[in-house]
Formats: C-alpha cells, sequence, structure tokens
C-alpha cells in the first residue's frame, strides 16, 4: 500500500511517502480502506518525537489517529462489521506505527462506530479526535449543564469548532475565542459572543458579557488568554484544558487536563447528532499522501480553521 511515514523523529520534512507492506487484521481487528484521515496537531508532535515517553514509535512509523473508510476484511472473532461498511474511528494504539496517513489500516473493530452518512467521509475522517476530545472534556471530565456559560479559547479550531457545537446540543451559552478572521465563523457554528484575542485583554471582554462569573473554561489554544480569562471563572468552577497539564490557576478552581482516549459508544453519540444536523464539520483544506508534511506544518501553527483532512 501507500503510506507516509518516517523513519526517525525530527523536522516534519523528514516524512516520506511510499510502499510499506498492507498491515494484516489480527483477531477482532478489522482491515479498513481509509478514505480520508483527519489532520491534528499532535500528529506533528508525534513525528517530531515529543511524545516517546509516553507513547513510543516503531520505525517505519505511519502518523494519524483519525479515519474514515470502508471495511475491507474482517478477521477471526471481528463480527460487528461486514465488508463495504463505512466506519469511523479514533485509531490512537498503544505504539506509533500503523496509523491513518496510508491507503489502509488494520484496527480493533472495538474502535469503530458508523460514520454519519450526512455528511461527506471527507468530513466524518475529521470528525473523531476532535470529536472525541471536545466531548469527553465537556460530559465525561467536565459536567457541562444546560443553562452553563463556558468560555472556549481557541474556539475555530478543530477541537474548539466541535466544543461550541456540542455545548448548544445541551442548551448552553458559549462565548468563543479566536482570531479577527474567525468571529463570524464561531458564531455560524453557534457561538453566542465572540472574543477577538487579539484586540486586548480577553478578561475584560468577559466580564463585560458576564459580569457574575462564567461556570465553564474550556482550554484549546495557547498564549496568554488562559491567564487573562481565569479571573472570570466562579469560585468551584470548572477548568478543562487539553494543552497546559498544569496551569496556574487558583485553589477553588476545579481542573482536568484530558488527553483524548478511544470509545466507539461516544462516536456513536457523535454520529447521531451529526446525522440529526445538529453537528457540522467544516473541511478547511484536503491534502493527499505525498503532501502530508506540508499538512503538518499547517496544522501545527495552531492557527487553522475547521479541519484539515489527508485522503489518501
Amino acid at each position: 500500500m501507500n503510506a507516509s511515514y518516517f523513519e526517525e523523529f525530527g523536522e516534519l520534512d523528514n516524512i516520506q511517502t511510499g510502499t510499506l507492506k498492507t498491515p494484516e487484521p489480527g483477531e477482532g481487528e478489522v482491515l479498513v480502506r481509509v478514505e480520508a484521515a483527519g489532520v491534528n496537531p499532535v500528529d506533528a508532535a508525534v513525528a517530531r518525537g515529543m511524545l516517546n515517553e509516553v507513547i513510543p514509535a516503531q520505525f517505519p512509523a505511519i502518523p494519524g489517529w483519525d479515519m474514515a473508510g470502508v471495511v475491507e476484511e474482517c478477521s477471526y472473532a471481528a463480527r460487528r462489521f461486514e465488508e463495504g461498511d463505512e466506519v469511523y474511528a479514533y485509531a490512537r494504539r498503544p505504539t506509533v506505527q500503523h496509523g491513518t496517513f496510508a491507503e489502509y489500516v488494520a484496527i480493533p473493530e472495538s474502535y469503530l462506530a458508523e460514520r454519519p452518512q450526512q455528511v461527506s467521509m471527507e468530513a466524518s475522517g475529521g470528525i473523531p479526535l476532535v470529536g472525541l476530545t471536545a466531548y469527553q472534556s465537556l460530559f465525561q471530565f467536565g459536567n457541562l449543564q444546560e443553562n452553563d456559560t463556558l468560555l472556549i479559547l481557541g474556539g475555530s479550531g478543530g477541537v474548539g469548532t466541535m466544543g461550541i457545537q456540542l455545548a448548544k446540543t445541551v442548551g448552553a451559552t458559549v462565548i468563543g475565542v479566536a482570531g479577527e478572521d474567525n468571529q463570524d465563523y464561531m458564531k455560524q457554528l453557534g457561538a453566542d459572543k465572540t472574543i477577538d484575542y487579539s484586540a486586548g485583554d480577553v478578561g475584560e471582554v468577559v466580564n463585560e458579557i458576564a459580569p457574575d462569573g462564567i461556570d465553564f473554561i474550556f482550554h484549546c489554544s495557547r498564549g496568554d488568554s488562559l491567564k487573562q480569562s481565569i479571573g472570570s471563572l466562579k469560585s468551584g468552577g470548572q477548568l478543562i484544558s487539553i494543552t497546559n497539564r498544569n496551569p496556574d490557576i487558583p485553589d477553588d478552581i476545579d481542573f482536568r487536563y484530558v488527553f483524548v482516549e478511544p470509545n466507539a459508544k461516544q462516536l456513536k453519540h457523535i454520529q447521531e447528532l451529526t446525522d440529526e444536523g445538529k453537528i457540522s464539520v467544516p473541511v478547511s483544506k484536503t491534502f493527499d499522501l505525498n503532501e502530508v508534511d506540508s499538512a503538518l506544518q499547517e496544522i501545527e501553527s495552531l492557527h487553522s480553521r475547521g479541519k484539515t483532512v489527508i485522503t489518501p
């Protein structure tokens, strides 16, 4: 099969495209023909070796953890799906080796869910990592409730856009923070109020919007926005971060750092919400396997809009 892979950690232009052996599905696994694979900032971190102590690599290593595609083969004891089924998954394994930036991936069937049918295959391939990250942050590790006021720092990126939409499904009030060019974009996704982080102190604007304080901060960005806005969080309020394991925060804040885990049941719920029209997945750019290094360099900037997708 054709695949994009790296044989050592380092710069992103170390990634090459060539022919590797098609993986064989083991017991309880299925072989999926990858039609679309979402690109995420963590993919660049993996290729640089920044996660090697936590998730080691075996070379040649194929990056990519997002996937939507078609079931090609079901191995022994894999009975949930049949050949030809369209599926999607967050395909992270204990080691980085057989990723999704390839024509095929073998994956435990327990990771898979039927993909949404009311959006494209490309959009489906961009959902799993960002969708599960937002879902687990807001509803599993966090406890977002109806009528809560949620501040999303990094509201225009992949996770942030999912966070806006998921929060609206439970009736929360959403304040999205992003750059000037993405204010209307966040509103189109459902944000009730938006803030341009480049226009001044984010916390001052939050206090104007919600003078009684906010209930929940979902931190999906870097920079100074969290430091500026943490004072707006109510005592006992919730802070979930996906970018900072140890932020400088008051003692009366309920803080969790979230690193997303595969969860097919949650993917099933996200599929249902997507097919009901409650979640859209704007695909901003698509790249082929020969352009994976360029896609990773772009996503690494953390200034993207919507989803970037590889189409093998």
